[in-house]
């Protein structure tokens, strides 16, 4: 009948007798309402539209056509297509899924929490599981999707939702270790986006690890994760003492160079970046820079696997978020403080 619950269990995916046995009427009048709503009595209608929609139940306009209910696809998305942090992380993941026979739908949630909401009511109808990376929904709606699809969230912990993250607290603290050691005593993190969980791990990590070595810390920000951001966070940068910053990300802190360039300020001898991801070109701007790598190439693959084994197992039993390991990678972005 195309329900999006034919495969999986009720406690993952309603199905058309969940929504059947709370509206009071045969799983044959849920799927007319839906497919053919003008052979339906209109209050009947009405109350299985209301039923579907607080179960968080939606009709497979692909699966309906399919013998088995099956469709073969899975989504993965991403806060911005333009970050190159997404580049591996979007060609592990479908490599993964076409080796097991799936094909993957990426979308494009342009660090809009909205913008992510609308996109996954258009895509959820058409998949199998989906992937959320670095996703901008508040938790409870990101646990909404998860009651209507397997769901795996990248670079975020969500109770009841498997998850796989990078380890930003040992991350941060090889970072903030780093400058210390080359004789940074005050040090501004720059902020990303309010909306994103590993921006609050990252500074939670930073404000603990530069306590506990006696540095001075402060917070800017937030700023956009884009080299725009960075380039209104090098204006910021120039009224504080800091003599190091570390930043959300690449893109954010290449971009903070670039304009602390252009306001005369000095890489590395004036002012010590570092960035997290290590994404494509972090090595091409000057000086290249330093920062916390996170695998990857292995991120997007881990997640996909994630979600089949949820496809082909649907009642497990949630496990501990997988935890990927982060590294630092010095580069010309840093030096001793004279």
């Amino acid at each position: 009948m195309g329900e999006t619950g034919e495969t999986g269990n009720s406690r993952t995916r309603p199905t058309i007798y969940d929504v059947a046995k709370a509206a009071g009427v045969a799983p044959s009048t849920v799927s007319r309402a839906f497919s053919r709503p003008g052979r339906v009595n209109a209050e009947t209608a009405e109350r299985i539209r209301h039923v579907a929609h607080e179960l968080g139940y939606r009709m497979n306009p692909i699966a309906r056509g399919l013998p088995d209910g099956r469709t073969a696809l899975l989504a993965i998305v991403v806060a911005d297509l333009t970050n190159p942090f997404f580049f591996e992380i979007i060609r592990s993941a479908e490599k993964t899924a076409i080796d097991s026979g799936y094909t993957l739908l990426v979308v494009d949630a342009h660090e809009s929490g909205e913008a992510e909401r609308q996109a996954l009511e258009r895509t959820l109808p058409l998949v199998e599981g989906v992937v959320l990376a670095t996703s901008r929904l508040s938790d409870s709606a990101i646990r909404a999707v998860a009651k209507q699809r397997p769901t795996v969230v990248m670079n975020r912990v969500v109770t009841d939702v498997a998850s796989v993250i990078t380890d930003n607290a040992e991350g941060m603290r090889r970072a903030v270790e780093h400058l210390a050691g080359l004789g940074h005593v005050r040090i501004t993190y720059l902020a990303g986006p309010e909306a994103s969980w590993a921006d609050g791990m990252r500074w939670r990590a930073f404000r603990r690890t530069t306590q506990e070595l006696g540095l001075k810390a402060r917070r800017l920000g937030p700023f956009a994760p884009t080299l725009a951001g960075g380039l209104s966070a090098a204006q910021a940068l120039t009224t504080h003492s800091a003599t190091a910053t570390v930043a959300y990300n690449d893109l954010l802190a290449i971009g903070a160079m670039r304009g602390l360039t252009r306001l005369g300020v000095e890489i590395p001898r004036e002012l010590s970046v570092i960035g997290f991801d290590n994404i494509f070109g972090s090595d091409f701007c000057t000086p290249p820079l330093t920062t916390v790598a996170a695998p990857l190439r292995h991120f997007g693959a881990f997640a996909v696997q994630r979600l089949l084994n949820q496809l082909r197992n649907p009642s497990p039993g949630l496990s501990l978020p997988a935890l990927l390991p982060a590294k630092l990678v010095e580069r010309g972005s840093t030096a001793r403080h004279a």
